[in-house]
């Protein structure tokens, strides 16, 4: 009886320790694993930027005048010295008010005046010369007769110089006068809005480039001043991207990155390179009320033309650009990571346990990270790890299910 007591309490006592250890034990804890890969990755700066043509030509009025209905419309194909895109009427003359007028009149009887005393003094440079010229004969017949000495000569002939310069003068007097009065005239000409029955105007300007016209500031008749704006002109398959970056993300890109061009409209994306930074940088309040110090940064686009014919100047996109790229680079995703003691840290799976590892981490993308070391090619690491999960934690891959 003693041994089968013995047996039994043995027995017990096993089963009780087991009934204690199943019911004490801690089930592992459901993870998801990545493993650890080598591949291509890129770190690029995302930004936002509109298109633009390269060279656009402004055609400005070069008189004050009135422009014509306007000959061409948006849209227009135009040629070079050849299409027609602007009509300039002469201005008219500002109409006068009583004092201006009285003024005016008062400066033609002036001019009327002045154009008399010109031609009196014309007759009498004439009759001066005339005189001289008759003096000079017979001052020269004496001397040659001999009755008169060599310097009455002299003296008629330096006279009827002066007399010929003055004549001169005389004559460029008149011509000022006849100008004066042209001039004071003219202030006296009434507004007119008539064209000419021939239907010439003052001014046809053609278009600078070959092209399309991009923009027309009024297609309606109206008066302009000197330098006044009146169309765009440009090649729309001629297009950049400019777009406005962080000086910050401006000062890790360079000339010649590679960029990709989405969210365009299109089917799939296009090819564009940089090409210029430029050199200052400007404020801009975000959305949030933050001032920003930005930089423009200009692309030029690379996919042929017949891939992006539906792209137009000011069209909106979104680029990725290049800043870094390697083509065989040990990589994990980023939500692997956390930070631990300053330093930057990921869980591994080993036989079913979860094991802390300090990794050295290089360049980060917005999904993964480059690892220069602590991992190896092949190991398994927990993403999203949970505060359920510690160094030495039992694990278990979970079910996609």
């Amino acid at each position: 009886m003693k041994t089968r007591t013995v047996v039994l309490t043995a027995f017990g006592i096993l089963t009780a320790g087991m009934l204690g250890v199943v019911a004490f034990r801690t089930d592992p804890v459901p993870v998801d694993l990545v493993e650890v890969t080598r591949g291509p990755m890129q770190v690029t700066v995302d930004v936002e930027g509109k298109t633009r043509i390269t060279e656009i030509y402004e055609v400005a009025a070069p008189i004050r005048g009135v422009a014509r209905r306007s000959p061409v419309r948006v849209g227009d194909d135009v040629r070079a010295g050849q299409t027609v895109v602007a009509i300039l009427d002469p201005a008219a003359s500002d109409p006068l008010d009583p004092r201006s007028r009285v003024q005016a009149e008062a400066a033609v009887r002036e001019a009327e005046a002045g154009l008399h005393m010109a031609r009196s003094n014309l007759r009498k440079s004439r009759e001066e010369l005339d005189l001289s010229e008759s003096e000079f004969r017979r001052a020269k017949e004496l001397v040659d007769r001999g009755v008169a000495s060599l310097t009455r000569l002299e003296n008629a002939e330096q006279t009827l110089g002066a007399r010929r310069a003055a004549l001169e003068a005389a004559i460029s007097n008149l011509e000022m006068a006849k100008g004066a009065l042209d001039r004071a005239r003219a202030t006296l000409i009434e507004p007119s809005n008539a064209v000419q029955s021939s239907g010439d105007c003052c001014l046809k300007i053609t278009a600078p480039v070959d092209g399309r016209v991009l923009k027309i500031e009024a297609v309606s008749e109206r008066p302009v001043a000197a330098g006044a704006h009146l169309l765009s002109v440009g090649q729309p398959d001629d297009l950049e991207i400019v777009a406005d970056v962080l000086s910050t993300d401006a000062v890790r890109l360079a000339v010649g990155n590679p960029a990709r061009v989405e969210r365009w409209g299109g089917d799939g994306a296009l090819d564009a390179e940089l090409v210029e930074i430029e050199p200052t940088a400007y404020t801009k309040v975000s959305a949030l009320g933050i001032e920003e110090q930005r930089v423009d940064v200009v692309f030029s686009l690379l996919t042929p033309v017949d891939r992006r014919s539906s792209l137009g100047h000011g069209f909106s996109v979104f680029m990725r650009v290049v800043e870094w790229q390697g083509n065989d680079v040990l990589q994990i995703p980023l939500s692997a990571l956390f930070r631990q003691d300053k330093t930057w840290a990921v869980f591994v799976a080993e036989g079913g346990v979860a094991r802390l590892r300090t990794v050295e981490v290089g360049r980060m993308n917005d999904l993964t990270a480059e690892i220069l070391g602590g991992l190896a090619d092949g190991d398994r690491v927990l993403v999203h790890p949970s505060d359920r999960v510690d160094d030495g934690t039992r694990i278990v891959q979970r079910s996609e299910g």
